[in-house]
């Protein structure tokens, strides 16, 4: 089987991910993305968006079996070409953010819609496929933290709380972050340590998760974050607000905490740091492995060719 792939970020780790375990599966792949600048703060034109469309429609002719729009905003171009079917992935923010009017409107127009989670299935409000993103097992597992810690030279007395996002990203709440970890900071007679890291090497991440002491996650939405299943594989507690599918996949993961206001997330996250235990997070992470999960995208892609 050989598919299209449509993207607007040619990088992601967990659509790249998914495309090396399905090609291992016997799938090959074409990637296509769109054109122009991004970053924190800077968007594509729509122009970029108008620009792809005749590149989507020469290279749709090319004898594939299918074409897989990755993120509502490169749908339009996979339905406006009449060659191939199509499967639409949702991210999350193209549900939750400004690119939803998009989705909803293509949505119904491909063969088959595959998002992240129940909660996003919810809000879509039509029958969909969900399909958490894997995680992959032998890229993220566990490390001695000390070991951890002098591979990313965090050698200070105290705790280090782990947010693996770019603060610049107004949707990941970075101030609401930092305004729980200064909370925690004045009731520990250890000091208390917020981390960032982004903008790494996917390879990197796996040191700075073992080294950290718990993850915490304030997004204002998600679909299915990468960052907590890959806290989970690596065995760190989570601390996090309920968004996405979070709490499905924190079901039974201890210690760990899904809070619902800052009080629930300082009371949690205190509690994990004073205990100092590493989670169970790793059996839960073998049911979403990128195996399994690819396992199932293949299914989607035999039902539609």
């Amino acid at each position: 089987m050989h598919v299209l792939i449509l993207t607007t970020n040619e990088d992601a780790p967990f659509m790249n991910q998914q495309i090396a375990a399905l090609e291992r599966l016997g799938v090959s792949f074409t990637i296509q993305s769109v054109g122009g600048e991004t970053g924190p703060a800077q968007s594509r034109s729509i122009l970029e968006y108008f620009k792809f469309f005749p590149t989507v429609f020469r290279e749709s002719t090319n004898g594939y079996d299918l074409i897989h729009a990755h993120y509502g905003l490169t749908a339009p171009m996979a339905v406006a070409q009449f060659h191939q079917p199509t499967v639409l992935s949702l991210w999350g923010t193209d549900i939750f953010g400004p690119g939803e009017p998009v989705s909803r409107v293509c949505a119904p127009l491909c063969d088959e819609v595959v998002v992240m989670s129940e909660e996003m299935r919810r809000t879509l409000g039509r029958e969909c496929t969900v399909i958490p993103d894997g995680v992959n097992l032998e890229q993220f597992y566990p490390i001695p933290q000390e070991q951890a810690r002098e591979t990313v030279e965090w050698d200070e007395v105290g705790y280090d709380v782990l947010f693996p996002y770019s603060p610049d990203r107004e949707v990941k709440d970075y101030p609401r972050a930092e305004r729980i970890v200064r909370t925690i900071d004045g009731l520990l007679e250890e000091p208390v340590r917020l981390r960032t890291v982004h903008g790494l090497d996917h390879d990197e991440v796996v040191n700075y998760m073992n080294a950290a002491d718990a993850l915490l996650l304030t997004s204002k939405s998600e679909g299915s974050p990468n960052s907590v299943k890959e806290a989970m594989a690596c065995n760190v507690p989570v601390v996090s607000v309920d968004v996405g599918d979070v709490p499905e996949q924190l079901e039974g993961v201890n210690p760990s905490v899904v809070g619902t206001n800052d009080r629930e997330l300082v009371e949690g996250l205190r509690e994990i740091l004073e205990r100092g235990e590493r989670s169970n997070g790793r059996e839960a992470a073998t049911e979403i492995s990128v195996e399994r999960t690819a396992a199932q995208m293949l299914e989607v892609y035999e039902r539609v060719a």
